[in-house]
């Protein structure tokens, strides 16, 4: 896999920098320092402010990282089932998760059905 650094989505990183470097600057402000204005105290809007700031850098660096993905190859991410890779934590949770998946799948299954029961039952009632 090759990584060609940061060669899109530019306009995402520097807003994702910038919004944590202001966020993180008036969290700072806010809290250690004293900030008045003809009488008014800005500390708390500064601490506000800057919490929001740093929300909005987490979009930011998720619409970066989001961008930079790149999708798998031709055959890449196909798997040859069943899975046995003896020795290996990845084939263990590859089974594990299989086998929670069908659990689940099975358990709605079975609740679909007693519905359907109980729906038809009511209506040879009637």
């Amino acid at each position: 896999m090759h990584c060609g650094g940061l060669s899109r989505c530019k306009l995402a990183l520097v807003f994702a920098v910038l919004m944590d470097l202001v966020g993180v600057a008036s969290l700072l402000v806010g809290v250690f320092a004293t900030v008045e204005i003809q009488g008014q105290d800005f500390g708390d809007f500064l601490l506000y402010s800057g919490a929001l700031l740093l929300v909005m850098a987490m979009g930011g660096w998720v619409f970066w990282y989001s961008g930079n993905l790149e999708g798998l190859a031709e055959g890449e991410g196909e798997c040859e089932w069943p899975i046995h890779t003896p020795g290996q934590i990845g084939g263990a949770v590859d089974r594990l998760a299989r086998r929670l998946s069908h659990r689940i799948k099975s358990h709605r299954e079975r609740g679909r059905d007693r519905e359907r029961v109980t729906v038809q039952r009511s209506q040879t009632v009637k």
